[in-house]
């Protein structure tokens, strides 16, 4: 079969093999379509015959994937009949995929006009003229829908929402009025027409609305509640009451009536009032579990709020605990509260319990890292490690167990640890997996492997273009081998602009200014350096202050800096002999 050379390569369309929105997603099997052809333009034998095989082609290409050999064949279909409504709608869904809009617009325009009983087809026409914002248009194909579809109910819904679109409120109304003559009140209808009433600020109307839902379910309390909050809402809280009372009257222990009847008391200042409902629910027995631990989680909260004493809530979680013994929830939220209490060890044995019972659940192990963090690093290591053998896609925990070994300083141990996490771990953002090359940059360039740190730099950077502490280590690392100084300054500078009281930051700057002999300019960064650091002084910082005294003519300032540097327990190889003889000298 002759192919020409297709505008869609196969390239484009190997990530679209999963839509369904590809073809006409109509179940129609290919002879009910090729029966079913609209014949707007009458073909002759051999070309009938000829759009026949380009078409099942198509349609076998469609089914293997092969989605730039389909369209070729259509293209064959669409020049042989540029009439079909099957082969236009299926074009424009063709270019809808590689969002070239327009085009597929006009494709679905010109189908509807080719075959305008086909529903589907106009279906398909509103979506994307309502994705590209045409809404008038919308409104014209929903109306025209209704008049020949009058028992398909559900354009009124269609309708409605296109009118509201356009800022019709009233015809939204309208159109949903209709609905409901044929399918009766609802509570999805209810609130949309009391949401346009409310637009409408036609407050009477929007209120009357879910009224007559409750008359239609006057034993349901949910729906008295709902009326209830809206009162609130419009600072009604008296009728607001009135209503949540009739709740109460069907049901004293109906969930969200607790739920209203807190936020009612919080509204209206009684905070006692809306603490004890919340105390009554949750040790209710008639409560469901999980509604509880959604009370109690609000709960707290309250007295978190109130400044309230946390250790009120203690006896509750035991009547809990007795209650509901198998609920490792409760667990994990108690080992929340004995955290609020200071009380690790406790907070600790709960958070084991959760999970021990829920090892696949990431969370259990945060909060115990957030105990261990950062002092208990053989802790740290043990949890990460347990964590990873259920969830080995994870990347924190690669991350805190390869942080942990990295202050341990077993390099190579934490190298192969971010390694793996590359390698195994699923990364949500860009930035994470950012910080994993950055971690390998660095210890790469401990263990002296400087061209694959700067290697990791680069594939740090080019994930997130602000990584500060990779950009900060990349252009210092840089500057003390004497390498594309100019490049080290453009990064530095990110740095310092993003964060100019970092003292680290400032410093790694001036050193790289130092570097290129600007002298003068260096000075002014690494003083900054000097007072921004004066709290946790370093005497790299120091070592440097007093190098570029030196070059800019004040060795006696120098030799006092120098000195300052050696009381910080330096290491530099050179610092001594600057000190012994009052001169600058040029690390190897």
């Amino acid at each position: 079969m002759y192919k020409k050379k297709s505008l869609f390569t196969k390239q484009v369309f190997s990530g679209f093999f999963g839509l369904f929105l590809f073809f006409f997603s109509v179940e129609t099997t290919a002879q009910e379509m090729l029966t079913n052809l609209p014949q707007s333009q009458q073909l002759s034998d051999k070309d009938q015959r000829k759009f026949d095989y380009y078409f099942y082609d198509g349609l076998n290409a469609k089914a293997q994937g092969n989605f730039a050999e389909a369209f070729d064949c259509l293209q064959h279909c669409y020049a042989i009949d540029s009439t079909n409504a099957n082969v236009l709608v299926e074009l424009g869904t063709f270019y809808n995929v590689v969002n070239d809009k327009e085009k597929a617009l006009a494709f679905f325009e010109k189908s509807v006009q080719y075959d305008p009983d086909n529903y589907y087809y106009s279906m398909m026409l509103a979506g994307l003229s309502k994705e590209m914002g045409k809404k008038q248009e919308v409104i014209d194909i929903f109306e025209s829908l209704l008049k020949k579809y009058p028992d398909k109910v559900e354009l009124n819904l269609q309708l409605a929402q296109a009118y509201a679109d356009n800022g019709d409120l009233q015809k939204a109304i309208d159109a949903l009025n209709e609905l409901e003559k044929t399918t009766g009140v609802s509570e999805s209808l209810t609130m949309n027409k009391f949401q346009l009433y409310s637009m409408l600020n036609q407050k009477a109307k929007a209120f009357k609305e879910i009224q007559n839902i409750i008359d239609k379910n006057p034993d349901d309390p949910s729906y008295r509640i709902l009326l209830g909050d809206v009162y609130m809402q419009d600072n009604q809280p008296a009728e607001a009451l009135k209503y949540y009372n009739q709740a109460k009257a069907l049901n004293p222990d109906y969930p969200a009536l607790v739920l209203a009847m807190a936020n009612y008391y919080e509204k209206t200042g009684d905070k006692t009032a809306a603490e004890e409902e919340l105390r009554k629910a949750i040790v209710s027995p008639q409560m469901e579990v999980d509604t509880k631990l959604q009370l109690l989680t609000r709960y707290i909260g309250i007295l978190q709020e109130n400044k309230r004493d946390i250790k009120i809530v203690n006896p509750l979680f035991q009547t809990l605990f007795d209650q509901h013994p198998h609920n490792t929830q409760l667990n994990l939220i108690y080992g929340n509260v004995m955290l609020l209490q200071e009380n690790k060890s406790e907070a600790m044995k709960q958070f084991r319990i959760y999970t021990d019972a829920n090892p696949t659940d990431p969370a259990g192990y945060e909060q115990m890292l957030r105990i261990m963090l950062p002092d208990s690093l053989n802790q740290v290591i043990d949890i990460t490690q347990k964590a990873l053998q259920y969830i080995p896609d994870a990347p924190q925990f690669y991350f805190y167990l390869g942080a942990a070994k990295y202050q341990q300083q077993k390099y190579k141990e934490a190298l192969q640890v971010f390694e793996e996490g590359i390698a195994k771990a699923t990364f949500q953002n860009p930035a994470m997996e950012s910080d994993f090359y950055g971690q390998i940059g660095d210890l790469n360039h401990q263990l002296g492997n400087e061209k694959t740190a700067f290697e990791n730099y680069e594939k740090a950077i080019k994930l997130n273009p602000q990584n500060l502490p990779v950009l900060n280590n990349y252009s210092y690392y840089l500057s003390l081998q004497r390498k594309d100084l100019d490049k080290a300054e453009q990064m530095s500078s990110i740095t310092v602009k993003a964060e100019p009281m970092n003292s680290t930051y400032l410093d790694t700057y001036g050193w790289i200014l130092f570097e290129q002999g600007a002298y003068t300019m260096a000075k002014i960064y690494i003083e900054n350096a000097v007072k921004y650091g004066e709290e946790e002084p370093s005497a790299e910082v120091y070592e440097h202050y007093g190098d570029i005294l030196y070059k800019t003519g004040e060795p006696e300032k120098a030799l006092e800096q120098w000195k300052k540097a050696k009381e910080l327990k330096s290491d530099s190889k050179t610092l001594d002999e600057k000190i012994r003889t009052g001169k600058y000298i040029e690390a190897k």
